[in-house]
C-alpha cells in the first residue's frame, strides 16, 4: 500500500497553511498463487486467476490461466470487455459472428468488447492458455449466451 510523507508549511504570519506531498513510497504486490475459479462450459476446464476481481479484488484487469481439455466448449458471450489470449500449447478455437479462427501455441488473438465469440478446444490433448480482460472478467459483465449460467 502507498505511503505517503507531508511537509506542512506556513506562508509569512500563518495567514495561509498549505500541505505538500514530499515522497510517495510504494512496494510491489507478490501474488503468492491464483485463485481456481470454475468455469463454464461442456466440460470441466481450469482457471486459475492470478490478478482480478476475486484473487486481487482488482477491478481494472484481469490474468488467468487456463487448461481447458480436449473437446470443451464454452456458451457463447458478448462481453463489455477486451480479453487478450496467448495460446501456450495446444489449440484454442474462437467462433465469432464473421467465421472462426484457430489460434494456437505461440499465437495470440483480441476479442474486442461487445463483440460475440465462443472459445473451445475441440482438438486433441485440449489447449493451455493465458487470457487477459480490461477491464477485469465478472460474471455481470460477460454476457453469456440465453440458457447459460456464468461463470
Amino acid at each position: 500500500m502507498p505511503k505517503a510523507s507531508f511537509s506542512r508549511g506556513r506562508r509569512d504570519r500563518g495567514l495561509l497553511e498549505r500541505w505538500t506531498i514530499v515522497t510517495i513510497q510504494t512496494m510491489p504486490t507478490l501474488i503468492a498463487q491464483p485463485t481456481r475459479i470454475e468455469a463454464a462450459g461442456s466440460k470441466p476446464k481450469i482457471i486459475e486467476e492470478y490478478v482480478g476481481r476475486v484473487n486481487s479484488q482488482d477491478a481494472g484487469v484481469s490474468v488467468a490461466h487456463m487448461r481447458s481439455p480436449e473437446g470443451w466448449q464454452e456458451p457463447g458471450q458478448t462481453p463489455e470487455f477486451d480479453e487478450y489470449t496467448l495460446v501456450l500449447r495446444g489449440m484454442l478455437r474462437v467462433e465469432h459472428k464473421d467465421g472462426q479462427m484457430d489460434v494456437r501455441a505461440g499465437q495470440a488473438i483480441i476479442a474486442h468488447s461487445r463483440e460475440w465469440v465462443r472459445y473451445s478446444s475441440p482438438f486433441e490433448g485440449g489447449a493451455e492458455y493465458i487470457a487477459v480482460c480490461l477491464p477485469a472478467f465478472s460474471p455481470g459483465t460477460v454476457h453469456r449466451d440465453t440458457g447459460h449460467r456464468d461463470a
